[in-house]
């Protein structure tokens, strides 16, 4: 083939020529602004929140086909919500530095915490899913699971006062539901407990209740699991059934040693 087929075959033979990778990263941007015009004390709000506006409109016009749906109502609902979200995002760094025993002061959680910046994130992107904004609140989670190695659907519906340590290998699902002073730790899945297309519209993944600490690298799965308030799980452990409250579930390993020749 010549070049000019080879270029002329590509073009024929893209699937979506709607769409436009820039929205990755005007996504990108806007989600870092966005962060930083609620949290850095040197930048000016006034101006960036009409740059946000204006980033968003032309963002919103690459993911959403629908002439239907007017972009200036969405994003003056998104913009109600900021106050709301800063209360909430106070709480949850006020929750790292009270469970956390490194850290030093609320500054540097805000500053140098994945888990703070992961949750941030989250609570952005969900608000425009449950606006029904197309890809931008999935662009958003992506984003952040590139800087934290967090990866939250937009749909995940959580509390307040909510703590991610270590951040990494986290993964908690579209139908999530996590309530109020919950901590988990690095490794720890809130899954489905089966992969089927047919069941997207029904709850796949765990309710997580009050005041629950979920250890490291444990996986918990299924719409019908419920972890009871005041409960302990401890690392490693696999459930796939739910837990009445104040349990303490743990795995335990069996560990062989024997002296070296």
């Amino acid at each position: 083939m010549t070049k000019d087929s080879i270029i002329a075959k590509i073009i024929s033979d893209r699937a979506t020529p709607k769409l436009d990778y820039s929205i990755k990263h005007k996504t990108e941007n806007f989600t870092n602004n966005l962060f930083l015009t609620l949290f850095d004390a040197k930048s000016c709000v006034e101006t960036n929140i009409n740059q946000l506006e204006t980033d968003f409109i032309e963002m919103y016009s690459l993911a959403c086909f629908d002439e239907s749906k007017p972009c200036a109502d969405v994003w003056d609902s998104f913009l109600q919500k900021l106050p709301i979200l800063i209360d909430k995002l106070n709480l949850d760094a006020k929750a790292c530095l009270n469970f956390d025993p490194a850290s030093n002061n609320i500054e540097e959680v805000y500053i140098a915490y994945p888990g703070f910046f992961a949750i941030a994130i989250h609570r952005f992107s969900h608000e425009l899913y449950k606006l029904n904004v197309p890809l931008i609140p999935r662009l958003m989670s992506e984003f952040a699971h590139g800087r934290t190695g967090v990866d939250i659907h937009p749909g995940a519906t959580i509390g307040d006062s909510f703590f991610i340590d270590h951040a990494t290998g986290i993964v908690i699902g579209e139908t999530c539901i996590i309530k109020e002073n919950v901590k988990v730790y690095q490794g720890v899945t809130l899954g489905a407990l089966q992969v089927n297309k047919e069941m997207k519209n029904t709850k796949r993944h765990p309710t997580v209740e009050e005041n629950v600490v979920i250890y490291a690298n444990a996986t918990i799965l299924g719409g019908d699991t419920v972890i009871g308030a005041n409960s302990t799980i401890g690392g490693n452990v696999w459930l796939t059934k739910s837990v009445p409250k104040n349990s303490f579930v743990y795995h335990s390993p069996e560990t062989k040693m024997k002296p070296k020749r």
